[in-house]
């Protein structure tokens, strides 16, 4: 196999991996994620807010979303993903309309992940979200 050929599966791998991401929390499943996150994976707050260092705190977030939000919709496009090495660089726009707390809001962005691979595996290890517009609905 060719570098070219290499980098090709390497994006279709990062492409599943992402998929599952989504896939999981949209179906309210959090703990699938935990083989898909290192156990260091960062997630830095839309702006540069704050962050959260860990598997564990990431998989509480998403985990709370899932129990406390009801998702009406949500689309993707935009896909990119970069690899370089053993690193992969995805991010996707999205735009999503949920409700929380009784309130709608529609949020919009643009999702970024890095990815590195160990042992044959591509694992998150760094999040945030880039452009994030989070507005409520009006009823």
């Amino acid at each position: 196999m060719d570098e070219r050929e290499d980098v090709e599966l390497a994006r279709q791998q990062v492409a599943e991996v992402l998929r599952r991401i989504n896939q999981a929390w949209r179906d309210g499943r959090p703990d699938d994620l935990r083989p898909l996150f290192h156990p260091g994976v960062v997630m830095a707050y839309p702006a540069f807010a704050g962050h959260v260092e860990g598997r564990e705190a990431l998989l509480a977030g998403f985990a709370d979303f899932c129990e406390n939000a009801r998702v009406h919709a949500f689309e993707e496009s935009g896909h990119r993903i970069d690899v370089t090495g053993r690193t992969a660089v995805a991010s996707f726009v999205f735009a999503m309309t949920y409700e929380r707390d009784g309130q709608r809001y529609r949020s919009s962005g643009r999702d970024l992940w890095v990815f590195a691979e160990e042992a044959g595996q591509w694992v998150a290890v760094w999040r945030t979200m880039l452009d994030l517009k989070d507005d409520p609905v009006d009823a």
